[in-house]
């Protein structure tokens, strides 16, 4: 490394290009917050970008030319066609767009000791007793038997009400306070409070605050209670992400895991034009449960959209697919662990990362003996990083932890199960999978940066 951190590197202009990006992040973050809604505006800035629904372009592509592929309303491959053919493989930026959140039941809605409550359940990895006592935002869909569908946003606009969960106050949790960090919330205790006023029609008296709630959506939505069974709707922080730091020098928000690594490379591959190699660019869902199901990273959709390209090349065999991914290179694009000062026991300092000094590589990731880890190969290290000085990319490498702490996984070893070269290369966060997490500004244009010089100089 050249300099001890990235902002020792810019000068006027770079600071400005740095705040500019970091503004626009924070703008998109704020929007962004379900699989469903980072989507959405991925698309929507693609197309402003001259990118088109490959389901609608019919016959060959052509070098330059630039699709996307949306899978379910919850996840995104992008696409700029090389020069070369398809089967010389593709430079891949790949990320996830869930992040840890609190999910209704199918039959949410209840009342008790006159309160109306939402029934949950929580979705990834958190620290339960961070998601009580904070104003929370509701978001989703709800998808109604008549094939409509209803978007459902509270909490987020100013004339809003903010809903939230529950916490024993301290006065009588002397009990509760004895427990281990693990059980002071239980998963069933994190219920949201929905409502107290009751209805003056409803039959029965234990009914009648469930009943007004009830009404109060079907008013504004149009929906009855039937309809949750066939809903998504996920309980966030409400408000906007905001500059962190009396020195403005880093963004607090909800969802950087891993919704900063997926929109420094959305905007990486929006600005790439003519590629020798295929650039491509995939967004997915369910990382933070395994990349599961029809939209995470274990699904074939990824595979069907490379075939429907290689059979616009005239490319239509199992070989030629097997070639292609043989040949591709890929950065996993996913956060990693910063070193804080409160907790630096946690790691080995010198195979560590620090908000500050850059994108960050994990040759690893997995827990205890590497295991559940993408393990990549010295040789593509060194490629990548050529492809980093080439462009004078500031960067650092890091492991998950000091080895026996703990650890986590990616979507890194499932597309090496594809048998391309891959690493992970991602954002350094504090808090990470809280409702409030931390990066460095200067880490997110880095970032970009970073990925702008593989889609360049990999070959």
């Amino acid at each position: 490394m050249k300099a001890k951190t990235v902002w020792e590197t810019l000068d006027k202009k770079g600071l400005k290009a740095v705040n500019t990006f970091a503004a626009e992040y924070e703008a998109f973050l704020s929007d962004s917050k379900t699989e469903r809604e980072f989507t959405a505006n991925a698309v929507e800035l693609a197309e402003a970008a001259g990118y088109h629904d490959l389901a609608k372009v019919e016959g060959p592509l052509s070098a330059g030319d630039r699709v996307y592929a949306v899978n379910r309303h919850k996840n995104v491959s992008l696409f700029v066609i090389g020069s070369q053919p398809l089967s010389d493989g593709m430079t891949i930026l790949g990320a996830h767009i869930d992040s840890p959140r609190i999910d209704l039941k199918q039959h949410p809605l209840y009342e008790k000791d006159g309160l109306c409550l939402f029934d949950t359940h929580y979705y990834g990895g958190i620290k339960k007793y961070q998601w009580v006592a904070r104003p929370m935002a509701l978001h989703g869909v709800v998808c109604r038997k008549n094939g409509s569908t209803v978007q459902i946003t509270i909490g987020e606009s100013d004339d809003d009400p903010v809903l939230g969960i529950s916490d024993l106050l301290v006065h009588l949790a002397g009990e509760q306070m004895k427990k281990p960090a693990a059980q002071v919330i239980e998963g069933e205790k994190l219920d949201i409070l929905a409502g107290s006023i009751p209805s003056k029609d409803a039959k029965k008296e234990e009914d009648s605050v469930r009943k007004n709630v009830m009404d109060l959506l079907n008013e504004k939505y149009g929906i009855e209670e039937d309809d949750f069974v066939s809903a998504e709707l996920e309980l966030v922080p409400a408000g906007k992400a905001r500059d962190y730091g009396i020195d403005r020098s880093m963004i607090m928000g909800y969802g950087h895991d891993d919704k900063v690594c997926a929109y420094t490379s959305l905007r990486a591959i929006l600005d790439e034009k003519h590629p020798k190699r295929t650039a491509c660019c995939i967004l997915v869902d369910k990382e933070e449960i395994g990349s599961v199901g029809a939209t995470g990273m274990q699904s074939r959709f990824f595979e069907d959209v490379v075939s429907d390209l290689l059979d616009r090349q005239g490319l239509t065999s199992i070989k030629n697919l097997n070639e292609t991914f043989r040949n591709s290179k890929m950065l996993s694009s996913d956060v990693s662990v910063a070193v804080d000062p409160l907790y630096s026991e946690v790691n080995e300092l010198k195979n560590s990362a620090y908000l500050g000094r850059g994108i960050v590589f994990n040759k690893y990731t997995g827990s205890r003996g590497k295991y559940s880890s993408n393990d990549a190969n010295a040789e593509f290290i060194a490629e990548v990083r050529a492809a980093m000085d080439k462009d004078d990319i500031m960067f650092q490498t890091s492991e998950l932890g000091a080895v026996d702490a703990g650890g986590g996984g990616t979507i890194a070893y499932i597309l090496a199960q594809l048998n391309m070269d891959v690493i992970d290369a991602g954002i350094a966060v504090l808090n990470m999978h809280a409702p409030c997490e931390i990066v460095s500004k200067a880490d997110v244009y880095e970032g970009y940066l970073a990925y702008k010089a593989f889609l360049k100089n990999i070959h």
